[in-house]
C-alpha cells in the first residue's frame, strides 16, 4: 500500500512500471467520474426563437421578408398586349375584308343538291332503270323424299342397296387350315432330308443324347442259394 504522499510499490521497485500515457502525463480518469458534455454548461448557449406555427404570415417562413422572383419589373396588362397584336396584324391587310357575293344557301331536305357546288349525279338517281325480262331458271334435280329411320336395323334406308345374306360355317377357318395342312403333307415325298455334315455345337443341348443304338440289357445271373447251411465235419477245438 502506498504511503500518503509517497510512491507506489511499482514505482519503488521499478520492475513493472506503469506504461506512459499518450498525453502529457495526465492520470487516467475513470469514465464514471468524467463529466459528460462539459461545454454545454459553460458560456452562452444557442437560443432558438421558439417554434413557429403554420400560417400565411411572414413569420411562418424562414426569410424575414417576402422575396420576389423579379425585382423592379413593371405591370403588364394582357388585354393591352392582345390589342396591340391585333392592330399590327390589321395593318398587313391590303383592302377590306372579303365578303361573298351571295349568302349561304341552306339545304331544303335530305338528298337535295340545292346549295352545293356541283349538279345532281345521274348515277345516284332514284328513278327505276329499264331491266331485262326475268326468266326463271330450270327445275332442279328431283329426288325421292328422305326415308325415315336411323339406318341401324332398318332395311333400304341408306343410299346403297341392302347386303344380301350369305351363310358362313362356324369353324370355317379351322376347316380351311386343316385342308391346307392335309394337302401339304400329301405333296411331301419321303422323310425330311438330313445332312451329316451339318455343323453342330460343341456341347449338345441334351447331354444324354446318344445316336448309336444301345446294346441289349444284360440280365443279372441269380445264384442258387443252398438249402442247408454249411457245417464243418469236425468242430473247432478249444484252447486250454
Amino acid at each position: 500500500m502506498p504511503v500518503e504522499g509517497g510512491k507506489t510499490d511499482m514505482e519503488r521497485i521499478g520492475l513493472f512500471s506503469e506504461m506512459e500515457y499518450v498525453t502529457v502525463g495526465d492520470k487516467y480518469v475513470s469514465q464514471f467520474n468524467r463529466p459528460f458534455n462539459e461545454a454545454a454548461s459553460k458560456n452562452r448557449q444557442m437560443l432558438p426563437g421558439g417554434s413557429k406555427e403554420m400560417s400565411h404570415l411572414q413569420a411562418g417562413y424562414f426569410d424575414p421578408h417576402f422575396v420576389r422572383i423579379f425585382e423592379g419589373e413593371g405591370y403588364v396588362n394582357l388585354n393591352q398586349v392582345r390589342r396591340r397584336h391585333m392592330m399590327e396584324e390589321a395593318k398587313k391587310n391590303l383592302g377590306k375584308a372579303f365578303l361573298p357575293s351571295n349568302g349561304d344557301k341552306k339545304l331544303c331536305g335530305l338528298g337535295s343538291y340545292y346549295g352545293t357546288i356541283g349538279r345532281p349525279v345521274p348515277f345516284f338517281s332514284a328513278q327505276s332503270k329499264p331491266k331485262e325480262k326475268y326468266e326463271p331458271p330450270g327445275k332442279n334435280l328431283y329426288t325421292n323424299p328422305g326415308k325415315k329411320g336411323t339406318g341401324y336395323g332398318y332395311a333400304n334406308v341408306t343410299i346403297g342397296k341392302q347386303f344380301s345374306h350369305s351363310a358362313d360355317f362356324y369353324d370355317a377357318a379351322k376347316l380351311n387350315d386343316k385342308k391346307e395342312n392335309e394337302e401339304h403333307h400329301r405333296l411331301l415325298k419321303g422323310t425330311p432330308f438330313k445332312l451329316n455334315l451339318y455343323p453342330r455345337e460343341y456341347f449338345d443341348t441334351n447331354p444324354y443324347l446318344f445316336e448309336k443304338p444301345l446294346p441289349p440289357i444284360k440280365k443279372a445271373e441269380k445264384k442258387e442259394a443252398l438249402a442247408n447251411p454249411f457245417k464243418p465235419s469236425s468242430p473247432g477245438k478249444k484252447q486250454y
